[in-house]
């Protein structure tokens, strides 16, 4: 799909990738952006910086009541949405020691926010034959996240949901993306300068490295061009998957000394 003359959605768009991705979207000629964040406040900011048509606009995205009539308002107003990225999402460490609560609030805006998305799109696009969801999940969703339970699951349950709507939709013309990255430069830590500095020396981003949003966007847009459904910005988790697939329980003894090292290094 090209974006020109599109009318596109970006959800957590008030920074990071959502941010980069909404002027990426702009540059590609798209018609309007909706940007769409918690934060009101920066949603707007981030409309008004764009070189296009674009408008903020606040929104939870575990509110089903409030995506549901930001797309009907859109599409009742502006017309049909062509692309919908659903990229709000956060991070919380823990896992048995949290709430119910908290584990549900992760699943809610990582997994059940995309379907509330697709069931107000979805017949939309199948009647005219074609549409774009593409929903930001994670590395984490593919392998998992050592220090967070509830964000492990959450983007696996996403990824899943997006191979599930693929398989369903893809023939009615609905094309269907998952950004699945590792370490990217966003709010998701902060804007700390000595946090990033700590976070990149530790861990797998060190191995890896971090990418900058601007450069992830523009792999957003590619991806959008090609339809391709599993964008994976750090290639090396192609090579993580292979290894879990070709291997499961020597895989996981793996990441047992991983997890064993990163104690270890925090004692």
């Amino acid at each position: 799909m090209e974006l020109n003359d599109r009318i596109c959605v970006v959800t957590g768009g008030g920074s990071g990738i959502g941010r980069a991705s909404a002027h990426a979207f702009a540059a590609e000629g798209a018609r309007l952006v909706i940007v769409a964040d918690l934060d009101e406040a920066k949603a707007i900011e981030v409309a008004e910086s764009i070189d296009g048509n674009a408008r903020g606009v606040g929104l939870d995205v575990a509110d089903e009541a409030a995506v549901t009539n930001l797309c009907e308002s859109i599409e009742n107003n502006d017309g049909p949405i062509d692309l919908f990225f659903s990229n709000a999402g956060y991070g919380a460490p823990g896992g048995l020691d949290l709430s119910n609560d908290t584990w549900q609030r992760m699943m809610d805006v990582h997994m059940t926010s995309h379907l509330t998305v697709a069931r107000a799109l979805v017949p939309g696009m199948v009647a005219r034959g074609e549409g774009y969801l593409f929903s930001t999940a994670s590395a984490a969703g593919l392998l998992t996240q050592i220090d967070s339970g509830p964000y492990a699951v959450s983007k696996a349950a996403a990824v899943a949901f997006a191979e599930w709507l693929s398989i369903n939709y893809g023939n009615a013309g609905v094309k269907v993306s998952v950004l699945c990255p590792q370490a990217v430069r966003t709010n998701i830590i902060g804007e700390d300068l000595d946090a990033w500095d700590k976070f990149a020396s530790s861990g797998q981003a060190s191995q890896d490295g971090i990418l900058e949003p601007e450069d992830v966007a523009q792999m957003v847009v590619d991806t959008i061009r090609n339809e391709n459904f599993l964008l994976l910005p750090h290639e090396q988790v192609g090579t993580y998957m292979q290894r879990k697939a070709a291997d499961p329980d020597r895989w996981i003894s793996g990441m047992q000394r991983f997890h064993a090292r990163l104690e270890a290094a925090r004692d």
